[in-house]
């Protein structure tokens, strides 16, 4: 298989890995102690098409002298009609197996997204980047949608010099506000 084939067979590896993580986790939000919020529920709201929701990627600026081991990510409902998006963002580093893992674990889920409104999530990259087995990518790619093809952001997008450096990457379920999302993120990961 040539080199173009395989990175298109890694992308659909990857794409049908987070589909069926997603759909097979065992512990609901409910049971990690994160009920959705009624409007995240979303019975009956159709879901968001890739063409009606924009996505975006920047780091989060970093203690002096850190790495930015933090991603702000972001869903916006561009449509004029209420759609849902998957309540766990898919996010992929560059060709490594499988998405981020979902903190808290849980299922795949609709979150509502009103007309020109956004949902925050926080990703952690790595937690130490001098760790000799840290790996590094030269993108990510987020949607809002295991279905969704998503949007590539590069070392460069998200103004990492070099390359995007990953060991367990973690990301949120969207959050009505990035500081939500950043909450969520600290209280999993304190001693």
């Amino acid at each position: 298989m040539n080199r173009e084939g395989t990175a298109m067979h890694t992308r659909t590896a990857a794409t049908a890995l987070a589909a069926a993580l997603l759909l097979t986790a065992t512990a609901t939000g409910a049971a990690a102690g994160q009920a959705a919020a009624p409007e995240a529920r979303g019975k009956g709201t159709p879901q968001c098409r890739a063409n009606q929701v924009r996505v975006a990627a920047a780091t989060v600026e970093p203690e002096t002298g850190s790495y930015p081991n933090v991603l702000h990510i972001r869903v916006t409902n561009e449509s004029a009609e209420k759609c849902a998006v998957d309540r766990i963002p898919t996010v992929v580093f560059g060709d490594l197996d499988g998405p981020a893992l979902p903190v808290p674990p849980g299922q795949s889920g609709p979150y509502v997204l009103a007309p020109g409104k956004t949902g925050h999530a926080a990703v952690r990259t790595i937690e130490d980047p001098a760790d000799p087995e840290t790996r590094r990518v030269d993108d990510i790619t987020v949607a809002g949608a295991p279905a969704h093809p998503g949007a590539r952001f590069t070392a460069d997008d998200l103004d990492i010099t070099g390359q995007i450096r990953v060991w367990e990457p973690v990301t949120t379920w969207w959050q009505p506000t990035f500081a939500e999302a950043a909450e969520v993120l600290a209280n999993r990961f304190q001693a």
